[in-house]
């Protein structure tokens, strides 16, 4: 395996207009795909929250219905290092760009069917079991998105400001979320509770047919990036770039990345997806006001991201990723104090500034971070790797372990607490092992 120069960022003969018009739609289709597939993915955790719980498992205990839920939820993050090896693979065979239109194509797809799928009460288990269904092939389109998302912003981003452009994909998850979020809140405030269960929360999984139609308008317009062209010029292609992830002289950086993203990945499903059912079930806050803090929080990252992107141009993506998780792991004590006050404005505190303030910090530095890991001719498949095969114990069971270690304690989060305290512990060290000799970006 060969690990190739890093190429320029644009042809040599590419005027400044050229370059700065291309560098605009690089930006945009990167921000906008990310925006909508995490849209459409983020959607469903929202609903598994509020709704899915009471359309789909009607005839389980609140717990448990919460529960299953959260299962189907966690299911999406167990297809997506599938759809992470083979949409690397293609990725990094055939390229970014087709790659990225054709996961924005299937991920849209599985989105609109949710939102006219019948209930548990209309056609009994074969309900949850299409759920099932469409939720794993969401989680499969969703497994080549991150990886392909920032390698299109920072394969062509200018060599001093690849920070910048790592962090605009991240821009897009918070504005996905932020986006299903909002709109859910916005379909309760239009809707009464027996119309939007009935028909109201179709609209938001409906929507995403717009959403995706604009976004991959946009992708087909973008030209593959300097790196991959590079690959193909060079003919250095990987046979099998899953098996070279894993051999020696990667394997170490695939091994710390994985371990690296834990705490990210456990806070991220925290913040933006458990504390929806935490503080609409446990604290007894009222839905709306839950769903406008965690957009606000979620809308108060996406434009903190840029200046995160900013510093890793300036003091490099492993300090600030460091100093961002370590400083999580401080916060969540008190912030889950915060949420024990059970007041609504102290809770809004704490999700601004810990998932709002805090989590943009080291959330902007990730992709950057990660995409330096590898070579251009596995970079794909090694991104995916990294960020969907620690999705699993990272992302996709948070919710339910710590709804699970809440219910042990008798109610208390402390024990949840230490847990999330224990996976940013695992990140900051992981995150120092990274030598400067395995950054290769």
């Amino acid at each position: 395996m060969t690990t190739l120069s890093q190429p320029s960022s644009a042809p040599e003969t590419e005027s400044d207009p050229e370059r700065r018009k291309r560098l605009r739609t690089v930006v945009a289709a990167s921000l906008l795909g990310t925006t909508v597939e995490w849209y459409d993915f983020f959607l469903y955790a929202t609903a598994a929250s509020l709704v899915f719980n009471q359309l789909f498992f009607p005839d389980q205990s609140s717990f448990v219905g919460t529960m299953l839920a959260f299962a189907t939820f966690a299911v999406g993050f167990v297809v997506r290092p599938i759809g992470g090896v083979v949409f690397g693979h293609i990725g990094d065979r055939i390229g970014r760009k087709k790659t990225l239109a054709l996961t924005m194509f299937i991920m849209g797809i599985a989105t609109a069917l949710m939102g006219v799928l019948p209930t548990h009460e209309q056609v009994g288990i074969v309900a949850p079991i299409l759920l099932l269904l469409l939720r794993i092939l969401q989680g499969f389109a969703l497994g080549g998105e991150w990886a392909g998302a920032v390698l299109l912003a920072v394969e062509h981003s200018p060599e001093k400001k690849r920070g910048l452009f790592g962090s605009i994909p991240q821009v897009g998850l918070a504005l996905g979320l932020a986006l299903g979020t909002g709109v859910f809140a916005a379909l309760q405030v239009i809707f009464d509770e027996e119309q939007f269960l009935s028909y109201g929360w179709r609209i938001a999984f409906l929507l995403s047919l717009v959403l995706v139609g604009v976004g991959f308008v946009v992708r087909l317009k973008v030209d593959e990036t300097p790196a991959f062209r590079e690959v193909q010029e060079l003919a250095k292609k990987s046979a099998a770039p899953l098996v070279d992830v894993f051999r020696p002289g990667v394997r170490r950086s695939t091994v710390l990345g994985l371990l690296s993203r834990w705490g990210e990945g456990a806070a991220f499903n925290t913040w933006g997806v458990f504390a929806i059912a935490y503080a609409t079930k446990d604290l007894d806050f009222e839905k709306v006001p839950v769903l406008l803090v965690v957009t606000v929080a979620a809308l108060v990252m996406a434009g903190l991201l840029p200046l995160s992107g900013v510093l890793v141009d300036r003091y490099g993506a492993k300090r600030i990723y460091i100093i961002g998780i370590s400083a999580y792991g401080l916060a969540v004590f008190p912030a889950f104090g915060l949420f024990g006050t059970n007041d609504l404005m102290w809770f809004a505190v704490a999700m601004v500034v810990v998932f709002g303030i805090v989590h943009a910090l080291f959330y902007g530095a990730q992709g950057t971070l990660y995409a330096s890991l590898y070579p251009a001719e596995i970079r794909y498949t090694g991104l995916s790797v990294v960020y969907q095969f620690s999705g699993i114990y990272a992302s996709g069971i948070t919710p339910m372990i710590l709804t699970a270690l809440i219910a042990a304690g008798g109610g208390s989060p402390w024990i949840a607490c230490a847990y999330l305290v224990g996976t940013a512990a695992v990140s900051v060290v992981a995150t120092a092992l990274i030598r400067k000799q395995d950054l290769r970006l």
